[in-house]
């Protein structure tokens, strides 16, 4: 089977789409996480951030700037799978 390249789009519902990135990660695919905005300071999101920093995660934080949201459009092209949560 082919190794897929998956991007987490946290927009909404940030605490919910890292716990699915956490998931993604036992498939084997090649998981990445962009976050529109800041992240809350709850401990459900330190939890999940340790988790996908252990499975070596990459996890961009995004603003509204234009050099971000190039590099958010180039990091779509390069995804195989793209998951708005």
């Amino acid at each position: 089977m082919e190794k897929k390249n998956v991007l987490m789009l946290a927009s909404e519902k940030k605490v919910e789409a890292l716990r699915m990135a956490t998931g993604l990660t036992l498939l084997d695919d090649s998981v990445s996480v962009a976050t529109w905005g800041g992240l809350p300071d709850e401990a459900d999101v330190h939890e999940q951030l340790e988790a996908l920093e252990f499975m070596e995660v990459p996890v961009i934080r995004l603003d509204q700037d234009g050099a971000v949201i190039a590099e958010l459009a180039a990091q779509i092209l390069k995804s195989d799978v793209v998951y708005c949560v």
